[in-house]
């Protein structure tokens, strides 16, 4: 969705804009050292071919229609305005939102439907005009989409809820085409300047990704497609992808997805993340400081998928500390560091194991299996909580087994002690690849493991009298320090915007000098006046820094707060 907007405020052209950010998110995954099959963007020839030929079939068999509309034109641009060059009140709720959605609430709108609308480009008033679009028969196919979605087990609650209360208030007619001078052309005659909306072109990908994959590996992409598909989405977009998209697969005749699963928001320190304010932590920044494999760990462990978390520098420092150095590397370089000490860097021999011993390597012959259902699951966090449990028991057993005594008092209880950590060792190089993936090989090569492919290796316990390497410590602790200079960055640059945002304002004194002429104000903004003077005066600290927008200059709203709104505010962000 960026390159809609971005273009216009960058005065660049889309594909300027659209290969930047492939570019730098292609960067983020490799850096994170997540692997693709394939990554690919939909200025590709052959996404062009698909997504021409899905539509003309889809008109071709009448579940495309064209529709006469009425529609926001902006006087100033001379240009129909699609959803996203349109911003302004949530009917809803009142808060401001785009053309097509409201963030607060969560409502999909129409740019016809919003209060007080402007054009983005310009800030201009649209007026309302006539023009034709090409609609979707969504509402034909609600029937069966609410069988698909009631009878789909698969579905986690959060997306089965959300699309069945969208189901329960009937479904309507989508439109697929906007007025845009770029974007893959309708290919239909008439339609002269219209192009394919994000909402059934970038769906597409998912296809034309497949294809190009087929293309590169040989195979057939109705192999892959035809398969268990999953989509993993946000959940501000599950209405598109649990109702709207499988409504065109089914109109066209595909294979519906199997499952999606739809993650929540992640916050910052408490606070909505914001590109814009700069109040965002870049994986680019992140991994010139820590290995990746430590926020893959800290995402994935305080994030669960069905509910909204925060990433906190605190809370990142603790659980690096105490489950990564003291839990699992603390258990990892004891057990080989002592294997290197009392038996020769070499696996010593099981032999007359106590009860605790056994119910201590049923443990880890439990947790490939155990971990491995969690993941087939989708719930990645109860794997690593399973594993980080199995962990902690392994550093209790070896504790209770006292090896450096027993090495002296007792020669079986150290070595069984020591033959059972490192069968757990091993067994972690493979539960910890999918989540740390360096860490792991790491682990691996201390232990000459060679690849960790094979899940069910993990079941495989080490011969007696294999040989492991010196060993190196694994994860280290991350101080008070540098914690806070994060945290000091982090509000450097919120601060840093601040200044940039206010460097435009003017002094009491020029403001002094202004001649404020206030016309009619129309009943709308009167109302909307109204709610921000009630919220002003219960609140006066949460608008210290309010900026509003007189005669093209931007005032602090402290130096202006005797005058009459109503007459000259004409832009405030976070009124309400």
């Amino acid at each position: 969705m960026i390159p809609i907007i971005a273009p216009l405020k960058r005065r660049k052209l889309p594909i300027e804009v659209a290969k930047r950010y492939h570019d730098m998110i292609a960067e983020d995954i490799r850096s994170c050292d997540i692997s693709l099959d394939n990554f690919t963007r939909t200025t590709d020839e052959a996404h062009y071919e698909i997504a021409k030929n899905f539509f003309k079939k889809l008109y071709d068999d009448g579940y495309i229609y064209r529709e006469d509309i009425q529609q926001l034109y902006c006087p100033n641009c001379n240009k129909f305005l699609p959803d996203r060059y349109v911003e302004g009140l949530c009917p809803v709720c009142g808060s401001e939102a785009r053309g097509d959605h409201c963030e607060k609430c969560g409502k999909a709108l129409n740019p016809t439907e919003l209060d007080e609308p402007h054009c983005i480009t310009c800030g201009t008033t649209p007026v309302i005009r006539d023009t034709f679009q090409y609609a979707f028969k969504l509402s034909e196919l609600e029937d069966e989409l609410k069988e698909y979605i009631n009878n789909n087990e698969n579905l986690p609650a959060n997306v089965k809820n959300y699309a069945s209360n969208w189901l329960e208030e009937g479904l309507t007619d989508w439109i697929l085409t906007r007025d845009m001078d770029w974007g893959i052309p309708v290919p239909l005659d008439e339609a002269k300047g219209k192009v394919l909306y994000v909402w059934i072109e970038a769906f597409l990908g998912y296809i034309s990704s497949a294809s190009q994959w087929s293309r590169v590996s040989g195979r057939k992409w109705e192999e892959y497609w035809n398969d268990y598909v999953v989509h993993f989405i946000g959940k501000d977009i599950i209405y598109h992808h649990s109702i709207f998209w499988p409504g065109l697969l089914k109109a066209y005749g595909c294979k519906l997805p199997d499952m999606i699963y739809a993650g929540e928001f992640l916050s910052l320190e408490g606070e909505k993340m914001s590109t814009s304010k700069n109040w965002v932590i870049w994986i680019a920044d992140f991994v010139k400081d820590y290995e990746p494999d430590l926020l893959r760990y800290y995402l994935t462990i305080n994030a669960p998928l069905n509910k909204d978390s925060d990433f906190s520098w605190d809370d990142f420092q603790r659980r690096n500390n105490d489950e990564l150095a003291d839990v699992i590397g603390n258990f990892l370089h004891r057990t080989f560091v002592f294997t290197k000490k009392q038996f020769e860097s070499k696996i010593p021999e099981y032999t007359n194991p106590t009860e605790e011993d056994e119910e201590f390597r049923a443990a880890i012959e439990e947790l490939p299996d155990k971990a491995g259902e969690y993941i087939a699951n989708y719930e990645f966090r109860e794997a690593l909580l399973e594993i980080f449990k199995v962990a902690k028991k392994g550093n209790k057993y070896f504790n209770d087994a006292e090896p450096w005594k027993a090495v002296k008092e007792d020669k079986v209880k150290a070595a069984n002690c020591l033959y059972l950590s490192n069968q757990l060792a091993k067994t972690l190089a493979y539960m910890l690849k999918p989540f740390l993936p360096t860490k792991a090989d790491k682990i691996a090569e201390i232990m000459n493991l060679g690849t960790l492919d094979n899940w069910e290796d993990a079941k495989i316990p080490l011969p007696t009298g294999h040989e492991i390497n010196k060993a190196k410590p694994l994860f280290k602790k991350i101080e008070d320090k540098e914690i806070e200079a994060q945290k000091a960055k982090l509000k450097e640059n919120l601060k840093e915007n601040e200044d940039e945002t206010m460097s435009d304002l003017v002094t009491i004194d020029q403001f002094d000098e202004f001649v404020i002429k206030i016309g009619e104000v129309k009943e709308q903004s009167k109302k909307y006046s109204k709610r921000f003077r009630e919220d002003i005066s219960k609140n006066p600290e949460k608008y210290k820094n309010l900026q509003v927008r007189v005669c093209g200059w931007n005032v602090l709203w402290n130096n202006i707060n005797k005058v009459e709104q109503d007459g000259f505010i004409k832009q405030a962000e976070g009124l309400i």
